[in-house]
């Protein structure tokens, strides 16, 4: 059954309440660098994350190429995980 803190999907922009970034695993700083260059902690302890630089843009590779690497580095984000 899945978790309400994991989020559906990635977007662009990502906001990841506190109890969303400790289920996911994030951040990781040996592995969460390139992300935490384009994230910001929240007031509350969130995180608000941005995947590209730039609007994503999906006809551009390397924006997929950054989306697919979220998505194998967070399998939760999607159902995509084992049990």
């Amino acid at each position: 059954m899945r978790l309400p803190e994991i989020p559906h999907r990635f977007g662009w922009l990502n906001y990841w309440s506190d109890a969303a970034a400790r289920t996911i695993g994030f951040p990781d700083p040996a592995r969460d660098a390139e992300l935490l260059s384009r994230a910001r902690r929240t007031a509350t302890g969130g995180w608000v994350v941005r995947l590209t630089d730039a609007p994503l843009d999906l006809d551009n590779p390397a924006h997929l190429d950054a989306l697919k690497q979220a998505y194998e580095r967070f399998p939760e984000i999607g159902g995509r995980s084992t049990p």
